[in-house]
């Protein structure tokens, strides 16, 4: 039916390649490219179907065009850094392509994360006659979809939404972060804003938490207020919302080793003077800190991401809770990955299998919520993510 073009070979990228695979009648053909060519080299190895590897550097808009012409792809997937997805978006419109990612744009000189910068592409794509579909993993992604399905079938309007994110699994390691450590510790330091009373609020990072019980027996965990980009597109998009938040489960431990990392500066993003060269601080500790994927088969345990929606149906008060249970044992049985990198790559597979297929369909620039939720949502049970839903 297609042909993509898979950018990136990290703990994302390799579940995309082996949920493609997995799907041969959508992705006829599959390319898995990314700066270091032997990442993608022992993915495909791993994988019983054949996938053609290529390096490209993410950062450089001509070495895209280059790549994407020499594979004419009807899709590129980006499941690269955040920080190149506007080189990669400048590369699509510069050949005609189809886009889509799992996560927003994020400069690389402030932990500022925000559409703003894509939603700018909207004439450019619209113009072009192209496609880019915005954060098709899974929070963002799913949480998009779970709160457009829960608007389409239980409510008439959704006043409250509380997206709880909880890693229930443990790696045995004394710090150590479940993906990209760049990435994630920007994500956590970063200030916390929440949606009330038809504003963003801003508050200090993680400055509100509470104690929060997972169903089937995932367990207790204390959940940590922080800012997640969905939020500014679901208020975008469903106007009735009052109040929206985002939560993230943390262990004391991963705590206590970011407040000492903080204190000392090794959580900077501005560059350093160091034996005559500039170095970032935190890009060096992503550097000696474990890499995402080896902690694939160390993790036990399970997620619990979900979604808590309030509002009203017929006049009525209504309380629903949609959410998935994802094994890292199991994952990395599946696909080598833990279920990080499962839960994001599995929805990057489906989204992209949505715009192949025709059934999510439109010219410029989309958030997931956009989107009939239902073909996605049958997906998530048929490809290794269901999810059950509870009316509280």
């Amino acid at each position: 039916m297609g042909k993509v073009v898979i950018i990136g070979a990290g703990g994302v990228g390799r579940v995309v390649a082996h949920k493609c695979a997995q799907v041969p009648e959508v992705f006829e053909q599959i390319v898995l490219a990314s700066r270091t060519k032997s990442k993608c080299d022992q993915i495909a190895g791993e994988i019983n179907y054949p996938i053609t590897t290529d390096q490209v550097d993410a950062d450089n808009v001509d070495e895209l065009v280059a790549l994407i012409k020499k594979h004419k792809p009807d899709l590129i997937i980006n499941v690269a850094l955040p920080y190149q997805d506007l080189t990669i978006m400048d590369a699509c419109l510069k050949t005609g392509v189809n886009y889509m990612d799992t996560a927003n744009y994020e400069p690389k000189e402030e932990a500022k994360f925000e559409y703003s910068w894509q939603w700018a592409y909207q004439e450019k794509f619209e113009k072009a006659g192209l496609i880019a579909l915005l954060g098709s993993g899974f929070d963002p992604g799913v949480t998009n979809v779970y709160t457009a399905y829960g608007a389409k079938h239980y409510f008439d309007e959704i006043h409250s939404l509380d997206i709880v994110d909880v890693n229930g699994g443990d790696h045995g390691q004394p710090f150590a972060t479940n993906f990209n450590p760049e990435i994630n510790i920007r994500e956590v330091t970063a200030e916390c804003r929440h949606w009330e009373e038809g504003a963003f609020k801003t508050t200090e990072p993680m400055s509100e938490h509470k104690s929060y019980t997972c169903p089937e027996g995932v367990g207790t965990y204390e959940i940590y207020r922080m800012y997640h980009e969905e939020l500014e597109s679901l208020v975008k998009h469903f106007p009735t919302i009052r109040k929206a938040q985002f939560w993230m489960s943390f262990s004391q431990n991963y705590l206590n080793h970011l407040e000492v990392l903080q204190n000392v500066g090794m959580t900077r993003i501005d560059p350093v003077l160091y034996q005559g060269q500039k170095i970032i601080p935190l890009q060096f500790l992503k550097a000696v800190l474990p890499e995402p994927s080896s902690l694939g088969p160390k993790t036990k345990g399970n997620t619990c991401i979900g979604n808590i929606m309030e509002g009203i149906k017929d006049g009525q008060k209504k309380k629903i809770y949609i959410y998935n249970i994802c094994s890292h044992e199991k994952a990395y049985e599946e696909v080598n990955s833990q279920a990080i990198s499962y839960t994001t790559g599995v929805p990057a597979m489906i989204g992209a299998k949505m715009l192949l297929e025709g059934k999510w369909t439109g010219k410029g620039v989309f958030n997931m919520e956009q989107m009939n939720p239902d073909p996605f949502m049958d997906d998530l049970n048929k490809y290794g993510l269901p999810w059950k839903i509870e009316v509280l």
